[in-house]
C-alpha cells in the first residue's frame, strides 16, 4: 500500500512552497544590496519580494528601490528614470520595460512588491536593480527563474 501512495506522491508537479516565493533584500548606505543573485521556482504563482534599507542617509541622498526587467532594458529604464526624478522613483511612469518595482525607501523604511512570473521564459535574462540615478552600475543582481 506505502508503495503505491509513494507512486502517486511522486507523480504530483513539483509545487512552490509559499517561502519559496517570498524574497527579501536589503539596501544599505553603502550603495549595494545584501544579495547579487535571487532565484524562485517557476511554479510560483506569485512572487512577493520585499526592499529593506538598513542605511541612515537620507532617501534623497540614499534612497533605494528594486526594479526587476530584462538585462537589455536596464540602461534605457535607467536613463529615462533620471528625467522622472525622486517624485516618480526615479522611473518613467507605464514604462511597460518594467516587469515589477518598489518605491524609493529610506532610512529603516520597507517595501513590499508582488507580480507573476508565469507569463516569463525560465531562461530570461532578467537583472534587478536600483534606479536611483548612479546605483545601477553596482547595486544590481541577476533574477533567476529556475525550471
Amino acid at each position: 500500500m506505502y508503495k503505491y501512495i509513494l507512486a502517486a506522491a511522486l507523480s504530483l508537479p513539483t509545487l512552490a512552497f509559499a517561502g519559496e516565493c517570498d524574497l527579501e533584500i536589503t539596501g544599505s548606505d553603502m550603495m549595494q544590496y545584501d544579495k547579487t543573485e535571487l532565484t524562485v521556482p517557476a511554479t510560483c504563482e506569485e512572487v512577493s519580494l520585499t526592499l529593506k534599507h538598513s542605511g541612515t542617509m537620507a532617501k534623497q541622498v540614499m534612497g533605494h528601490n528594486w526594479v526587476l526587467a530584462k538585462t537589455a532594458d536596464m540602461a534605457g529604464i535607467t536613463e529615462d528614470g533620471m528625467k522622472a526624478g525622486l517624485e516618480a522613483n526615479y522611473l518613467k511612469a507605464d514604462d511597460t520595460r518594467i516587469i515589477a518595482k518598489t518605491k524609493v525607501i529610506g532610512p529603516t523604511e520597507t517595501d513590499t512588491v508582488k507580480f507573476k512570473i508565469k507569463d516569463i521564459a525560465a531562461d530570461s535574462d532578467l537583472t534587478y536593480f536600483c534606479s536611483f540615478p548612479g546605483h545601477s552600475s553596482i547595486m544590481k543582481g541577476k533574477f533567476i527563474i529556475k525550471k
